[in-house]
Formats: structure tokens, C-alpha cells, sequence
């Protein structure tokens, strides 16, 4: 599979992605039932309240992703311990923007 992944703005200086990366190429955690796939690309959510992460998910779909990663910093506040209070209704809103076909992931790790 092809996987495009979004992750929060505010972590962007705090972690690299490496363990998302590791997830997602190895087929592990969030990535178990895909098996080993490949990143089509990272972006951020844009900063909050993340309205950003509509227009560059539907950008990462038009690239080739077939699924839609959001990282593990915004449902579950990784590294930070601060989830992200848009996730929410960011993740609908991607999922109307790019249609039930391409599933939409609420972690990587």
C-alpha cells in the first residue's frame, strides 16, 4: 500500500517522524492489517485548528496514496501528551474530502 501521513505542526520540532517512518515500512502497530508499505508523503495539519490537513490530504491522494495516516501526535498527543482537540472533526473532514475508498488511520504507533 501506499501511505501518505499527517502529522501535527506543533511536534514538527520535536520528533522527525522516524518512528512513524519505521511503522509504516515495516508493517507494524497502526500498520499490522496493510503489512510493509511505502510513504507517498509527510505533511503537517497546516497548525490548528488544522484546516490545512484537508486540501494536502486530498494533494497526497493525488499522488498516490491509498491511505491516509494521521500520526500518532494528534489522536494520541505523542510525544507532547497533548492530543490534538480538532482531531476529531479534522479526520471527517479529510474523510469527505477524499471518500470512503481511502481509509483514514488514527495513529502510526
Amino acid at each position: 500500500m501506499k501511505v501518505g501521513i499527517i502529522r501535527c505542526q506543533q511536534t514538527e520540532d520535536l520528533c522527525p517522524a522516524t518512528t512513524c517512518i519505521k511503522c509504516v515500512s515495516g508493517g507494524k502497530l497502526a500498520f499490522e492489517n496493510i503489512g510493509p508499505s511505502e510513504i507517498v508523503g509527510i505533511v503537517t495539519c497546516g497548525g490548528c485548528p488544522g484546516k490545512r490537513a484537508i486540501p494536502r490530504a486530498k494533494m497526497l491522494v493525488d499522488r498516490g496514496a491509498e491511505v491516509i495516516a494521521l500520526a500518532s501526535c494528534i489522536f494520541k498527543g505523542t510525544p507532547i501528551g497533548f492530543p490534538c482537540p480538532h482531531a476529531e472533526q479534522m479526520k471527517r473532514a479529510i474523510v469527505n474530502k477524499v471518500g470512503e475508498n481511502v481509509p483514514v488511520i488514527d495513529y502510526t504507533h
